[in-house]
């Protein structure tokens, strides 16, 4: 069953755990969960309170109401561009991966209705991508004078190829469901209103699976998208002594012969 930490109506992010589960829910949805300075910094404080939990395995964020989130809220940001808005310490998670702390733990994400700007840089930060059938999008920050600044000059890019992705990022035109995926941004498309229930299937898919060794999956992904493939395979045999000698690695074998499902502890 889960529990909520949060319950004041004025939190723009929400956080339940449910089991090994984290769920992380956008909760501005009479503003169409625009991102203001404050739900940034809530997001933040979420992604990093589920990354120091060694309890949770995966996190899901999702959004409150009918819509993901309309991106920015350029208003209530305009005087704090310089003011530290997004900017995050090295013990931060910076939802975006742009700077702070690097997350060690996978992230799933559920969408629906508009998922404008941030947000979908906000997905592309993240490891799986639910979406609604319903779901547009708009990378349409030359459309208000500025650029994306929270990783799509980068990842739109490398998930989709130059020429695929710069008709969308120089206009900032509309795209729906089936467009992002041909544009391999987003994992997979399904009915209106099945969102959800997929990415939580997924999260205790990854939650089955030894804590250690997706961590470590992770980390080697990360490492060759932000520094080459080169880099990531000269580092890969690093992760192995820690595995091949932890306990968990030991449960996989065991539980191989025995046939049985295992048990993963994260040890």
């Amino acid at each position: 069953m889960a529990t909520q930490s949060n319950s004041s109506t004025d939190n723009r992010i929400t956080y339940e755990t449910d089991g090994y589960i984290c769920l992380i829910g956008l909760n501005r949805a009479d503003k169409r969960n625009a991102f203001d300075s404050h739900m940034i910094k809530q997001l933040s404080q979420a992604l990093t309170r589920y990354e120091n939990d060694d309890n949770l395995r995966c996190a899901l964020i999702f959004a409150h109401g009918e819509h993901f989130t309309a991106g920015l809220d350029l208003m209530e940001l305009q005087d704090k561009w310089d003011k530290g808005a997004f900017e995050f310490n090295d013990d931060e998670i910076d939802p975006w991966g742009i700077g702070g702390k690097l997350r060690s733990k996978p992230v799933v994400v559920a969408i629906q209705g508009t998922c404008f700007t941030a947000g979908i840089e906000l997905m592309l930060n993240s490891d799986v991508v639910i979406v609604s059938d319903n779901s547009n999008f708009a990378q349409m920050e030359v459309q208000r004078g500025i650029m994306p600044f929270g990783g799509a000059t980068v990842r739109f890019v490398a998930a989709a190829g130059w020429q695929k992705a710069m008709p969308y990022l120089l206009t900032g035109k509309n795209f729906d469901a089936q467009t992002a995926d041909k544009l391999n941004l987003v994992s997979e498309v399904v009915p209106n209103g099945e969102e959800y229930q997929r990415a939580l299937t997924i999260a205790k898919e990854i939650c089955t699976a030894a804590p250690l060794g997706v961590q470590g999956l992770l980390s080697s992904a990360q490492d060759a998208s932000r520094n080459g493939a080169k880099s990531a395979l000269a580092n890969i045999h690093g992760y192995l002594p820690h595995l091949f000698h932890s306990q968990d690695a030991k449960e996989g074998a065991m539980a191989m012969v025995e046939r049985r499902a295992p048990e993963f502890k994260g040890r």
